[in-house]
C-alpha cells in the first residue's frame, strides 16, 4: 500500500489529507484541518502565508511523525492567480496578496489601453476577471511597487509553498494558466504579452507537466515532492468519475463555482472572447474550457453575516431553512457579489434595484442563492453547448458543493439534465492520484479516472423539470441581459 499526503489549500479552509491506495482502490483520511483567514492591514489585503506554511509542516508532521508513516508523495494544490515574488537570494519579498485585495480595481480597463481585450484574450484565452494575476502584476507596475523590480522568482501559490518544501523553484502548468498571461496553444508564458506591459519577465520559470517529481522534502522526513495539479480545479476535474464521451460537463462547486469541459484543445475565438470563456490547462494536458461562477461563497459571507448578529448556522442548517423556504423569493446574479461585505444587505440592494421584494427570512435567502446558482449554471451550459457544439447530456458536480443536495435536484431540475454528485473530497483526490501518476503507480489520466469511480459512492440525479424553474431561467436572462 502506497501513501501520499495532499495538502489542499481553498479560500475558507485548508487540510492534510492523507490517501492510500491499494489494489486499484483509494481511501482518504483527514488528517488535519484549518481555517484560512486572509488578514487586513492598512492598504491592503493579504493572505496569511506564514501561518498557511506552520499548518502545511504541521499536516506533514502528523502523517509522518504522529501515524509514523512512510510518505510516498507529498502534493499541494491551491486556489489559482495569487502567488509571491522571491529576491535573488530566494527570500520572499512581500506577502502574497489576496485576489479580492482593491488593488486592482479599474486595471482592467486601464491595461486594455496599452493592449487591447481582444489581443489579450488571442496571447492567453483566459476570461476576464480584475482578480487574475496579469491585472495584479499590473497594478503593482501602475502603483511603482518595488517588489516587482526586485524580483527574481516569480511563483504561484502551490509553487511558493513547494520551493519552502524542496529549494526548487518551477512552475506547474495548472496553476501557471490561471495567471492570464500562459499560451494554451504553446505551453508556454506569454512573454510578448508581458513585455507590451513593461512586466518583467525574467522572473518567470521553467514549467513543468503536473506530476512532475520535484525533489525530496529539504527537512524530515525527506519525503518526495511533487508537483501535482497545482490548481485545486484542475485537481478537482481530474477525479471527476465520468467515463469515455463527450457528453459530459463538470462543476466544480465550492467558495467558487467552476464549470465547464475537458477538451484537447483550447478554444480562442470571437465567440469565447464575447462569452469571456476561459481556457486553463488539466492533467495530460487536457484544455479546462470554463467559466468562473461565484458559487458558495454568497451563502458563506452571509453565514458570516448572521454570525455576527447572533445567530450561528452550520451549512446543513441553512440547507434545511432553505428547502422549507418559499421558492422563487427573488432571482440574483450570483456573479454580481464578487468583493466581500455584509453580504444579506447587498443582496436586498440588488433586488431593490432590479424591482423585485427579495428574501424576507435568512432560509429565504438561502433558497434564492441555491436557485440562482442553478439559473446561472443552465446559462452556462447552453454556452458550452454552442461553444463546443457537444450536447451536453449529464453534469457531474464534485468538490465540497456537491453534499448539498438541494442545490443538485434544483441544478437537474433548472437544467433538464441528469446530475451525478460527488466525490466531494474531488480536489484532494486528484491531487494525490496525479502523485501516483508521477511516481509510475498509474499511467493515464483514464486510470485516476477508473480508480475514482471504484472508490467513492456517487449520487445520482434525476431531473424534474417544471414551469417555475423555466419562468425563473427567463426573469434571470432578463435581469443580466446575458
Amino acid at each position: 500500500m502506497s501513501h501520499y499526503l495532499a495538502i489542499d489549500l481553498g479560500a475558507e479552509s485548508g487540510r492534510a489529507l492523507l490517501g492510500s491506495l491499494k489494489g486499484g482502490k483509494l481511501a482518504v483520511e483527514e488528517l488535519h484541518r484549518f481555517p484560512n483567514t486572509p488578514v487586513r492591514v492598512p492598504g491592503g489585503l493579504y493572505w496569511d502565508t506564514l501561518r498557511l506554511w506552520h499548518e502545511i509542516q504541521h499536516g506533514i508532521s502528523v502523517a509522518s511523525r504522529e501515524r509514523k508513516l512512510k510518505l510516498d508523495g507529498v502534493g499541494i494544490d491551491t486556489w489559482g492567480v495569487d502567488y509571491g515574488l522571491l529576491g535573488s537570494d530566494g527570500k520572499l519579498l512581500d506577502m502574497p496578496r489576496h485576489y479580492r485585495c482593491a488593488r486592482t480595481n479599474g486595471m482592467m480597463e486601464q491595461l486594455f489601453e496599452e493592449v487591447p481585450r481582444a489581443e489579450v484574450f488571442g496571447y492567453t484565452g483566459v476570461q476576464f476577471m480584475q482578480l487574475n494575476t496579469l491585472f495584479q502584476l499590473y497594478a503593482m507596475r501602475v502603483q511603482k511597487a518595488p517588489a516587482l523590480t526586485m524580483a527574481h522568482r516569480f511563483l504561484n501559490m502551490p509553487d511558493l509553498f513547494n520551493y519552502w518544501l524542496t529549494g526548487v523553484d518551477k512552475s506547474e502548468a495548472t496553476i501557471a494558466s490561471t495567471t492570464q498571461f500562459f499560451n494554451p496553444e504553446t505551453m508556454t508564458w506569454a512573454t510578448e504579452l508581458l513585455k507590451r506591459l513593461d512586466i518583467p519577465t525574467e522572473m518567470l520559470g521553467e514549467i513543468v507537466e503536473p506530476g512532475t517529481r520535484l525533489g525530496p522534502m529539504l527537512e524530515a522526513p525527506h519525503a518526495p515532492v511533487y508537483a501535482t495539479a497545482g490548481h485545486d480545479t484542475a485537481a478537482a476535474v481530474a477525479a471527476v468519475p465520468a467515463e469515455d464521451g463527450k457528453n459530459w460537463c463538470y462543476i466544480s462547486s465550492g467558495t467558487w463555482s467552476l464549470m465547464g469541459l475537458e477538451l484537447d484543445k483550447p478554444i480562442i475565438n470571437e465567440q469565447s472572447l464575447a462569452a469571456n470563456y476561459t481556457n486553463e490547462v488539466g492533467v495530460d494536458r487536457k484544455i479546462r474550457f470554463l467559466k468562473n461562477i461565484a458559487g458558495l461563497w454568497l451563502l458563506q459571507e452571509c453565514r458570516r453575516a448572521w454570525m455576527l448578529e447572533g445567530a450561528e448556522y452550520d451549512y446543513e442548517q441553512l440547507t434545511r431553512m432553505a428547502a422549507e423556504a418559499r421558492p422563487f423569493a427573488a432571482t440574483i446574479d450570483p456573479d454580481a457579489f464578487l468583493e466581500p461585505g455584509y453580504m444579506p444587505s447587498k443582496i436586498a440592494a440588488h433586488c431593490a434595484q432590479t424591482g423585485q421584494a427579495g428574501p424576507a427570512t435568512h432560509g429565504e435567502y438561502a433558497r434564492a442563492i441555491l436557485e440562482s446558482l442553478a439559473v446561472r449554471y443552465r446559462q452556462v451550459l447552453e454556452d458550452l453547448e454552442a461553444l463546443s457544439g457537444r450536447k451536453i447530456e449529464v453534469i457531474h458536480i464534485v468538490g465540497g458543493g456537491s453534499r448539498n443536495t438541494l442545490l443538485n435536484q434544483f441544478v437537474a431540475d433548472c437544467t433538464g439534465r441528469r446530475v451525478v454528485a460527488g466525490p466531494s473530497e474531488a480536489t484532494a483526490i486528484g491531487n494525490i492520484l496525479v502523485q501516483a501518476m508521477g511516481a509510475g503507480e498509474l499511467a493515464t489520466l483514464e486510470d485516476v479516472r477508473v480508480v475514482v469511480r471504484n472508490s467513492f459512492e456517487l449520487t445520482t440525479v434525476d431531473p424534474h423539470p417544471s414551469g417555475e424553474w423555466e419562468r425563473a431561467y427567463r426573469r434571470y436572462r432578463d435581469l443580466t441581459g446575458r
